[in-house]
């Protein structure tokens, strides 16, 4: 049965979104409808998990709006996602950052960058 599935969406799979990872500072850009109008809504933040695979696979983005913090899932392959881009890249030590939660402050969106970890060696 499961191949099956893989069978019927692996043509609804869209190439090029498996660039990122837990960790890194992302902007989602997702078009938006409004009545019969689309635009392009840009989403920014640190994703803090990757779940599921295949069609299913989706990951969750956070930050920090008006001092409140604001989750989103998305759906990797998804048809409504324009475009993902990479602001920093990050090292993580865990495949979840759920503990990004628990933090206040410049804490909450601080991640060991991969610029100055390459720059200490």
């Amino acid at each position: 049965m499961n191949s099956i599935i893989e069978e019927i969406t692996k043509d609804q799979l869209k190439e090029g979104r498996d660039e990122f990872k837990v960790g890194d500072g992302v902007r989602v850009h997702t078009r938006v409808r409004e009545g019969d109008k689309t635009r392009i809504q840009v989403f920014a933040g640190i994703v803090i998990a990757r779940k599921g695979s295949g069609i299913h696979e989706t990951f969750t983005v956070r930050r920090i709006a008006s001092g409140v913090g604001v989750e989103r899932v998305f759906p990797v392959h998804s048809p409504n996602i324009e475009k993902i881009e990479v602001d920093r890249e990050s090292v993580t030590m865990k495949a979840r950052m759920y503990y990004i939660r628990d933090r206040i402050g410049k804490e909450a969106s601080k991640v060991k960058e991969k610029r100055l970890v390459e720059a200490g060696k």
